[in-house]
């Protein structure tokens, strides 16, 4: 079955979102006065992207949330071995 490539197009807009919030916290860490806070809240962000493409990818709606545990429910209903992982990402919402 091919792909469709919207499908393809909108998952990989999401995970593009997700590495340059990737590149922020990196960008923040690496100086000589680390910019701790700032890198925090990218990592919520890159995390969040990701579970949106996640989602994208197998075609499930998600509601604007930036609640991380919310959405982490619906990819773990997708696919429970996820549970570990999101359950340490969890802590980023706050």
């Amino acid at each position: 079955m091919p792909l469709d490539p919207l499908l393809v197009a909108n998952t990989r807009a999401w995970l593009q979102k997700s590495l340059a919030d990737v590149r922020r916290v990196e960008s923040l860490l690496s100086t000589a006065d680390p910019d701790v806070e700032d890198a925090l809240f990218h990592c919520q962000q890159a995390a969040e992207k990701a579970l949106k493409a996640f989602l994208t990818w197998h075609d499930e709606p998600f509601r604007k949330t930036h609640d991380l545990e919310a959405l982490g429910r619906q990819c773990i209903a997708i696919d429970p071995t996820l549970a570990p992982l999101l359950a340490a990402a969890d802590m980023l919402t706050e």
